[in-house]
């Protein structure tokens, strides 16, 4: 997998053949660009290298800021004014950018710092990544889990420079650049400096070590040097009175002199960041080549948790790439929480939960369960210390938690745990912050009168009212689980059983189609309520675009008037988007599994592709790649619900480490697709020996591993058509409901 991984795509505006077919009734409302960067990483690392443009959103590339349709251009090539650290990974408006800590190598004076330097030669693999600048100086990056390293491979020149500027961050847009509050940096030896800057209310500590001791090492303040200084210490920086400041190396140098650069980080001051810094890459200069082969071995380990088989190198590279962009995001960082004092476990770049908790946390707990433990508690200290379970949550202080988004999907991904008995979280102790948590916000609007506007917050209030049951049945509190399934039973407020949508309201991303078809607990009674299967399939033919004619799509800067034509069509948004990123799947609760594999294979093959442009929008911390992986697969989660659904996958073999547990799935009759190839339905199914007439199965069996064999034909066949995933008012037949399925004793115990 490591070797076909193109990080490059998703960093420029979605360039993807048209698309055929079923595909090209879709329509697009978001930014069409993938809003990756192609830095070097490390997996669930705190930290990221790139190089510098000031663009929208990652630092990296082309773009301007962008909320809808083709991205206008902030610049016609690849610049670069420096390298800098910490980025998003294929948001959207976020809000805190980073780009902390920028490095500009130079042949100019300090006067032309910020100068922008064309980039060519740019290579990228996971964990490295290169560029030559216009300049003549060669550029290389690699990153451990709190730490960076930099290469520099400088021309002859008679007083070259890096020159480190500590006050920059965030964007050149609009509104988008970071102020620092405080700021303190001394040097203590040749070569040797450590700072802490204060950004978006996280103190960010930082040890530096540079590898040429011919070079001078000075400080600077509003680009002019400070002769003799050893400190620059702000004890209050306002806008208003921002000046850049940072510290630089600077001397002659030979055609082809290498200078290294090393960084460690940490949230919790300068020691911490030495600890860290000697933890990522030893003692001694000449450290990048040795931190690189570790960074990339580990990516190689992850990135083998999935094998596929296929002849072509297109879908391998696609794929491939698909699992490195899930697999980036959150930031794992124990004993990092600059908020509170105590260690443990501590995560961030949560952007957002919005995005992530249908496809990439279900990802992460399939793949890596310990560290999906981790991430469980990590969310309830943040619960604990800040009172809310966050549906957004980066390296910054303040209550800023995109709660417009949605609420209670932090439920579904802890119940999802605790459903799969997962020992290392005391389930008392998540089960009380899950209570409180939904009856925060929009939860006080929904006790009172039965539902909440947005009305999208009703289907995540109840729903996380389910997931919380299911904890409550867990750990033994009957009473309680009633309590809230009854409290669950409201999402039918929601709705309007005359049309069999959600009522009028308002919502963010999309409209009401887009969020009417979500799979809920109880579809067996969404279902009747909409008029029954007949007319619950009808709606959904006319949302994935049977019949319909090919749209258009929105070019740069859309209006008001071609948006609003756009959302008229009450069309599924393509994997441009995430409201209904799941909704192909709900044809299995009315027996038409046979039109979620003619969506997933349109979708699949007419919206991932090679280069910059692959991706048909933002990649959202990886949520969208994420989704490709399961779709892929042949296999998708529903979220809170502790089971699969299963379809014709992309691949004739393919394997998965189960966080130890090995699962296969092997296909007959597989053919391997081509672009406009026919879609290949399932035939029959059967899991570690036995038919399985359901279209579904229960993911503690799944995550126990063993062999899934899929039968494929050219059309669709009886396979699952008179049997139903389950509801929870008719669990579904030869499985018991899941929500009653007991914890293991050691996990009680």
């Amino acid at each position: 997998m490591f070797e076909y991984v193109d990080p490059f795509i998703g960093t420029a505006a979605t360039d993807l053949p048209a698309p055929q077919g079923l595909a090209a009734t879709w329509w697009w409302p978001k930014p069409q660009v993938g809003n990756t960067h192609p830095g070097a990483t490390f997996p669930f690392g705190m930290v990221s290298a790139c190089s510098y443009s000031g663009a929208y959103p990652t630092g990296y590339g082309l773009y301007e800021l962008n909320t809808e349709g083709v991205p206008p251009r902030m610049y016609e090539e690849q610049i670069a004014s420096g390298f800098s650290h910490f980025h998003q990974s294929g948001t959207g408006a976020i809000r805190k950018y980073y780009n902390y800590f920028r490095v500009s190598p130079m042949l100019e004076p300090l006067d032309a710092l910020g100068t922008s330097w064309a980039l060519t030669d740019e290579v990228a693999e996971p964990g490295y990544y290169a560029a030559t600048l216009s300049s003549g100086i060669r550029c290389e990056l690699t990153v451990g889990p709190r730490s960076a390293v930099h290469r520099y491979t400088f021309p002859e020149h008679p007083d070259a420079r890096i020159v480190i500027d500590l006050s920059l961050g965030g964007l050149l847009i609009p509104y988008g650049a970071t102020t620092p509050l405080r700021a303190h940096l001394e040097t203590l030896a040749p070569g040797v400096a450590q700072a802490e800057v204060i950004v978006e209310g996280a103190p960010l500590a930082v040890r530096l070590e540079c590898d040429s001791p011919e070079f001078r090492q000075l400080l600077w303040y509003d680009r002019r040097l400070v002769p003799g200084g050893t400190r620059l210490d702000f004890d209050r920086i306002r806008p208003t009175t921002l000046r850049p400041f940072g510290l630089m190396w600077r001397g002659p140098t030979q055609a082809g002199q290498v200078v290294e650069l090393r960084f460690g980080f940490s949230l919790r001051g300068v020691k911490q960041a030495h600890r860290n810094l000697r933890a990522d890459v030893g003692d001694g200069p000449h450290r990048f080549d040795a931190r690189r082969a570790e960074t990339a071995q580990t990516w190689r380990d992850q990135l083998g948790r999935i094998s596929i088989d296929t002849p072509s190198s297109t879908r391998r590279t696609v794929f491939s790439t698909a699992l490195y962009h899930s697999l980036i995001k959150p930031c794992f960082a124990a004993g990092e929480s600059p908020f509170w004092p105590m260690d443990g476990p501590f995560v961030f770049d949560l952007c957002t939960m919005w995005d992530i908790y249908r496809t990439q946390l279900p990802l992460i707990t399939a793949l890596f369960p310990d560290r999906a433990v981790e991430l469980a508690n990590a969310l309830l200290n943040v619960c604990e210390e800040e009172g809310n379970l966050p549906i957004g949550y980066r390296m910054a202080k303040g209550a800023d938690r995109f709660s417009r988004q949605g609420s209670a999907l932090a439920q579904t991904f802890l119940a999802d745990l605790c459903q799969l008995g997962l020992p290392g979280v005391d389930w008392d102790w998540a089960l009380c912050h899950m209570d409180t948590d939904l009856r925060r916000t929009y939860g006080e609007e929904y006790l009172l009168r039965g539902v909440a506007h947005p009305i999208t917050h009703t289907l995540d209030i109840s729903f996380g009212y389910q997931c919380t049951a299911q904890v409550a049945r867990a750990v033994g509190d009957h009473r309680l689980a009633e309590q809230f399934e009854q409290l669950a039973t409201r999402w039918v407020n929601a709705f309007d059983p005359a049309t069999g949508l959600l009522i009028d309201s308002t919502f963010y991303e999309g409209g009401r189609w887009n969020y009417s078809f979500r799979i809920s607990h109880d579809m067996r009674a969404r279902i009747e309520l909409a008029g029954g299967e007949e007319r619950f399939s009808s709606l959904l033919d006319a949302f994935f675009g049977y019949g319909a004619d090919p749209v258009k799509q929105v070019g740069e800067r859309p209006s008001v008037e071609e948006l609003a034509a756009g959302y008229a069509l009450n069309r599924f948004e393509g994997l441009n988007n995430e409201p209904d990123m799941e909704v192909p799947w709900a044809y299995h609760y009315v027996g038409r599994p046979d039109r979620t594999a003619e969506i997933v294979q349109s979708a699949v093959h007419n919206q991932f592709g090679l280069g910059r442009g692959g991706l048909p929008g933002n990649d959202d911390s990886g949520g969208l790649s994420s989704w490709y992986v399961w779709a892929s697969l042949g296999l998708f989660p529903v979220a809170g619900q502790s089971l699969y659904l299963i379809n014709a996958p992309s691949f004739a073999h393919s394997r998965m480490d189960l966080g130890g547990q090995e699962l296969t799935i092997d296909t007959e009759g597989f053919v391997e697709p081509e672009p406009g190839s026919p879609t290949q339905y399932v035939q029959s199914v059967r899991f570690n020996g036995h038919p399985l007439q359901q279209s579904w199965l229960p993911a503690r069996d799944l995550h126990r591993g063993g062999r899934l064999e899929i039968t494929l034909g050219p059309t669709p066949s009886e396979w699952s058509r008179h049997d139903r995933p389950p509801s929870v008012s008719k669990p579904g037949a030869g499985y018991p409901d899941p929500s009653s399925a007991p914890l293991p004793a050691e996990v009680t115990a």
